[in-house]
C-alpha cells in the first residue's frame, strides 16, 4: 500500500473511532435519561459535527482504496472544508457552552480538533493533482445547505435544535436565517482558502 493510501486509511480510522465513541456515549446518555438506544442514535445524527466527521471518514476510506490515496475524489474538498469549519466554529462559538469530562472530553477533542487537524494536513500534504475548479467551493456549499434544511425541518417537527444559533423558538426565524447565511459565507471563504492552499502546495511540489 502506498503512503497516500496509508494516510487516507489512518484518517478514516481516526474519524471512525471518534464517531464510534460518540455514538456509544449518545446511546448511553439516551438510556440514562429514560429514553431508548434508538433515541440516542437519533440525537447523534442531528449534529453537523457528526455528519461532517462521517463524510470525512467515508471520503478517506474511499481514498484508501484508490491508487492515488483519493487525491482527486470529487467531494474531498467539500469534506475538508466542512470539517475545518467544524473545528474553527467549535473553537470560536461553542467550546465555552459546555464542559465535557472523561470519555466525553476525549470524543469532543477527537471530533472537533484531532479529525479537523488531520484532515487539513491530509489536504495540504497530498493536494489534488488537478486544479480545483473555481466553482468548486460553491458546489461544496450543497453540504451545509442540505444540513440547514434538515436541521430546521427536524427542529420544526421535534423541537430539537442542535446548536444555539439555529434555535428558532429562541431567536426567531429571521435571526436564524441570518446566522445560517453568515455560516454559509464562512464555508465558501474557507473553501476558497483551502483551494488556494492546495494550488500553492501543488506548485511547490
Amino acid at each position: 500500500m502506498t503512503p497516500q493510501r496509508w494516510s487516507a486509511a489512518a484518517l478514516a480510522m481516526l474519524a471512525g473511532i471518534a464517531l464510534l465513541l460518540q455514538l456509544v456515549l449518545s446511546i448511553q446518555l439516551g438510556i440514562a435519561n429514560g429514553r431508548s438506544a434508538l433515541y440516542g442514535v437519533w440525537q447523534f445524527v442531528g449534529y453537523f459535527t457528526i455528519l461532517s466527521n462521517g463524510l470525512v471518514a467515508w471520503i478517506a476510506l474511499r481514498g484508501a482504496l484508490t491508487a492515488d490515496g483519493g487525491r482527486d475524489l470529487r467531494w474531498r474538498g467539500c469534506a475538508v472544508t466542512a470539517i475545518v469549519l467544524v473545528g474553527v466554529g467549535y473553537h470560536l462559538l461553542l467550546r465555552h457552552v459546555w464542559n465535557p469530562q472523561g470519555a466525553q472530553w476525549l470524543a469532543d477533542v477527537l471530533l472537533h480538533y484531532a479529525v479537523p487537524a488531520a484532515t487539513l494536513l491530509w489536504w495540504l500534504a497530498l493536494p489534488p493533482r488537478h486544479p480545483v475548479a473555481a466553482t468548486g467551493p460553491l458546489q461544496w456549499l450543497l453540504w451545509p445547505v442540505a444540513y440547514a434544511v434538515y436541521a430546521l425541518a427536524r427542529g420544526a417537527a421535534t423541537g430539537f435544535y442542535p446548536y444555539p444559533f439555529i434555535d428558532v423558538p429562541t431567536l426567531g426565524m429571521p435571526r436564524v436565517l441570518l446566522n445560517a447565511g453568515g455560516l454559509m459565507l464562512g464555508f465558501v471563504l474557507t473553501g476558497y482558502l483551502l483551494r488556494a492552499g492546495a494550488h500553492w502546495r501543488a506548485r511547490a511540489a
